[in-house]
């Protein structure tokens, strides 16, 4: 119970002004919190620290420094200023979290015979509407930087990742009350939760922005192959699908994928690569799908043009250049003789 109470603000200062009606859109949205809190930490690191993330964007910060909830987004600075007090309360409850925690990782050094010293503990708890409408939520718990505890909704009970934990897990497994609580907030307010940050957020949260894509290659050469890239830049939300295809098939020999990664302006950029003959390259093309899409994206992939125009202009330009230079060399050789037979004229009058 006392875990729920750590962002129960999110319904409160959302519920009054969020519309009934709200759309997750077609793509995977998510609402998670992060809480950590640290034993002797570092001089100037606060001991707590709690985020809140609507997708991958921060909305709302606390840590025991400061001792206040901050929010991290426009829509949520407009909830503190439409609901003052209101704030305060639900940042009173995060000290009251802040105990909590410190109280938990100081029974756990205690019931495991460890000295003092750097000692941290992790909450990470939330929910995820994907792209099909399949939902799912989590409750992770970790202890000293390793997954200690998870919390399985099925079947209200925990499952230990590590030895110590089997006497915190019987423990928990006896709170059947929170354990059901855990379960409806899971199932039912996270989703609730998410949908209202979705409307209010709605301009920043469910934008689109399509994708820019790019061909490159890379010099290296192995056996005859050449590396090509197709770089995929500027697009948001982070969900996309791209793919090389041959002859209009999707192709998956010697194709390497990065990541999906964050810029700084809030969008994501991708990039994927392959291996390929380049007498074949006019073959291949990089295909993209995207929510900003109407269409998917399919971008052929050239061979880059031969240097050889540009070297033989090159060699045009230094034979002329060479043949004026000699040229004006005979000019003035010429003009030396002249001078020398003829003395007299070498008065300058």
């Amino acid at each position: 119970m006392a875990n729920r109470m750590a962002l129960r603000f999110a319904p409160l200062l959302l519920l009054a002004v969020a519309s009934p009606e709200s759309s997750f859109g077609s793509s995977s949205h998510s609402l998670k919190h992060f809480s950590t809190f640290v034993l002797e930490p570092s001089q100037g690191q606060p001991h707590f620290l709690i985020l809140g993330y609507v997708d991958d964007q921060v909305f709302i910060h606390y840590d025991s420094n400061g001792q206040k909830m901050h929010p991290r987004v426009s829509w949520m600075e407009e909830m503190k200023k439409a609901n003052p007090q209101l704030w305060d309360e639900e940042t009173e409850k995060l000290r009251g979290f802040q105990d909590l925690n410190r109280y938990k990782l100081e029974f756990l050094n205690s019931a495991y015979n460890q000295s003092e010293g750097f000692h941290t503990q992790q909450w990470m708890y939330g929910c995820e509407v994907r792209s099909d409408g399949s939902k799912e939520g989590f409750i992770k718990y970790g202890y000293d930087g390793r997954n200690f505890l998870t919390f399985n909704k099925e079947t209200l009970t925990w499952v230990a990742h590590q030895p110590q934990a089997q006497i915190i897990k019987e423990h928990w497994n006896d709170l059947l009350e929170t354990n059901q609580e855990w379960k409806s907030y899971l199932e039912k307010d996270c989703i609730e939760w998410l949908k209202l940050h979705l409307d209010l957020g709605k301009e920043t949260l469910l934008r689109t922005e399509p994708p820019v894509v790019t061909m490159s290659s890379r010099t290296e050469v192995e056996d005859g192959m050449e590396m090509y890239v197709c770089r995929v830049d500027g697009f948001y939300p982070r969900e996309i699908y791209a793919s090389w295809r041959r002859d209009g098939e999707e192709w998956l020999k010697d194709t390497f994928h990065g990541s999906v990664a964050p810029n700084a302006d809030g969008t994501y950029h991708y990039w994927l690569s392959i291996w390929i003959d380049p007498k074949e390259s006019s073959r291949y093309w990089c295909h993209v799908e995207h929510d900003s899409l109407q269409e998917p994206l399919d971008v052929a992939l050239k061979a880059p043009k031969s240097n050889m125009g540009f070297y033989i202009g090159y060699l045009i330009v230094g034979l002329v250049l060479a043949c004026v230079i000699v040229g004006t060399l005979i000019f003035f050789k010429k003009r030396q003789d002249t001078f020398r037979a003829a003395p007299g004229s070498s008065r300058l009058v």
